[in-house]
């Protein structure tokens, strides 16, 4: 009996708990439960909810146009401050 055990979870994978996206039948038991909850005012809280992400969306975007702009920024310096030292070099291998 115990070799019986034993070949048998050796031939068996552990089976670990885990976490992840929730499958068809989970997605409809937390609507029926967000009905309960919310009845009516699930339409409102839905619309907040959209001009929330809105929001971050356009946070995000103005967060990534100011890094976008301080590159092309500093690289612009850059070339300012090697392009004089290039002239600098000519001037003085003229004399």
């Amino acid at each position: 009996m115990l070799i019986t055990v034993r070949l048998l979870e050796a031939t068996q994978p552990e089976k670990f708990l885990a976490i992840g996206m929730p499958g068809g039948p989970e997605w409809i038991i937390i609507l029926i439960v967000a009905l309960l909850i919310f009845g009516r005012r699930l339409p409102d809280v839905m619309r907040s909810m959209g001009r929330g992400v809105v929001e971050f969306k356009r946070g995000i975007k103005g967060i990534e146009d100011d890094v976008e702009a301080e590159s092309h920024r500093s690289s612009g310096e850059q070339q300012s401050i090697d392009s004089p030292n290039d002239t600098t070099q000519r001037d003085s291998s003229k004399d």
